[in-house]
């Protein structure tokens, strides 16, 4: 039972972890590396340090630069150390994923946006990253 759960778990949030494999061959191509740890996918240096350094290119101005960023089943890391440091707030956001699926970027984002309408921080007063704070602690 415990197979066949991780298994669905994996397909589930098959959809952010293809996103993330995106980040893989540029990472690589430009002196990045990869790891398995836990069952997860770490990408770290190259491109995903350039990403993760510049913050999300997105309308949103609330989301500034980052030292790790979990997509699925698949961390990126500017480097070694952060990937190091943040693993087990990541892995949070993992099973998060496994939960959610396709509708967790959706709704992280909307967490975000409810905590910023009400005058909270987007980011440390989001529902999803006060489990990964509260439980990676």
């Amino acid at each position: 039972m415990l197979r066949l759960r991780r298994i669905l778990g994996y397909l589930w949030a098959s959809p952010n972890t293809l996103l993330g494999l995106l980040v893989l061959p540029m990472a690589l191509a430009t002196g990045g590396a990869v790891q398995v740890v836990r069952g997860v996918v770490e990408i770290h240096g190259g491109f995903a340090r350039w990403f993760l350094a510049r913050g999300l290119p997105t309308a949103i101005p609330i989301f500034g630069p980052a030292a790790a960023l979990t997509l699925g089943h698949v961390v990126l890391g500017q480097d070694r150390e952060c990937l190091d440091k943040s693993r087990d707030h990541e892995h949070v956001h993992v099973r998060q994923y496994e939960r959610w699926g396709p509708f967790f970027l959706p709704a992280y984002f909307f967490a975000s946006f409810l905590a910023w309408r009400r005058g909270q921080d987007p980011y440390f007063d989001n529902r999803f990253e006060r489990e990964a704070y509260g439980t990676a602690s």
